[in-house]
């Protein structure tokens, strides 16, 4: 099995790094306060994305990511740009375009229900 990669967006990334290495038995693997930290527990990846971290920036029609409703399912691809003129073509609904960061480029995949899949090329 490999690595699993969950984004939560949270209010602050100190306490929830608080939280899940000392009460829940993740490791922190990097802390970039206030915009981002991750850890891990086993072969899960828990991303920690504050409002200041690229996952953080408002979409094209003013709605911001807030923690609680933003929580995704984060596949890593190779070519994004491919992946997305893949689904459009297919008729995929995208929250966003894509969106460069520190880290590489995302952009959000609407299921049918709205939930949310981020597409995500590591940089």
């Amino acid at each position: 099995m490999t690595t699993v990669n969950v984004r939560y967006m949270i209010d602050d990334v100190d306490a929830a790094v608080a939280i899940y290495t000392t009460r829940l038995g993740f490791t922190l693997n990097s802390n970039a306060a206030p915009a981002f930290a991750d850890v891990t527990r086993g072969d899960l990846r828990l991303l920690l994305s504050g409002a200041t971290s690229s996952a953080g920036r408002p979409m094209p029609d003013g709605r911001r990511p807030t923690a609680g409703g933003w929580n995704r399912l984060q596949l890593i691809v190779d070519d994004i740009a491919s992946e997305v003129a893949r689904l459009r073509a297919a008729g995929v609904t995208f929250r966003n375009d894509i969106v460069r960061g520190p880290g590489g480029q995302q952009i959000l995949v609407e299921d049918p229900s709205g939930n949310v899949v981020e597409l995500f090329q590591p940089r």
